[in-house]
């Protein structure tokens, strides 16, 4: 993770409340990568025995978090990963979408998840990633808050950060999609935009550490 940008403008933590009201906002779940330091798909993992596996977790963050339904964006073991997004979002609006550039990284999943996202009647996005199993309902609850105080939705451009520095989940407005898609490459996903556009920081370091689990190392210390 990188230092706090210049362009970024911070916001007091705020107390964790009740799930706000369904936003206009929807939720946006990267879970494409084939996990090559962990040996398989992080999607597909738990952090114990018998606990939910990654994506399941990271679907019910963003539900509980106040989003307005969850799109998915699978590639490596897409079936198995659907099966357990299906499963878990049942009776709730979840889809998924595949990436056929998965390989490709971050990026990739990214412009997928927003051309899925784009004929729906939402204003913002609340991206994040599969492999952070501590991002839970009360980071996306802060960070979903703020953006709702400071608004307006489609023009907003915010992002948890743990201790000042930077990470997600990002909540992203509609004005900004375009110019996310154009510059998401690689594993930079909207590095870059956000690298250049003045946006809101959000701090969350109280409701987790924001770290992702890369190798099975890194999985053995959250058991």
């Amino acid at each position: 993770m990188s230092q706090v940008p210049p362009t970024a403008r911070a916001a007091r933590p705020s107390p964790v409340q009740e799930p706000p009201a369904r936003e206009p906002v929807r939720g946006l779940l990267l879970a494409a990568g084939e996990g090559r330091r962990m040996g398989g798909p992080k999607a597909l993992l738990r952090t114990a025995a018998g606990g939910p596996t990654l994506v399941e977790t990271g679907i019910r963050a963003l539900l509980g978090g106040g989003c307005n339904g969850v799109t998915v964006v699978v590639g490596a073991s897409a079936d198995e990963v659907r099966l357990l997004a299906d499963r878990v979002g049942a009776g709730a609006d979840v889809e998924v979408v595949d990436c056929p550039d998965w390989r490709e990284g971050m990026g990739a999943s990214l412009r997928a998840g927003l051309a899925a996202v784009g004929p729906r009647a939402v204003d913002a996005v609340v991206v994040t990633l599969v492999d952070l199993p501590d991002v839970g309902v009360p980071v996306v609850r802060r960070l979903v808050a703020a953006v709702r105080e400071a608004g307006p939705w489609r023009t907003a451009l915010a992002r948890a950060a743990y201790g000042g520095v930077p990470g997600h989940p990002a909540l992203i407005g509609r004005t900004h999609w375009s110019a996310v898609v154009a510059t998401a490459t690689g594993d930079r996903g909207a590095r870059d935009h956000f690298a250049t556009t003045p946006h809101l920081l959000v701090e969350v370091g109280d409701l987790g550490t924001g770290r992702d689990v890369d190798t099975p190392a890194d999985l053995h210390r959250l058991e």
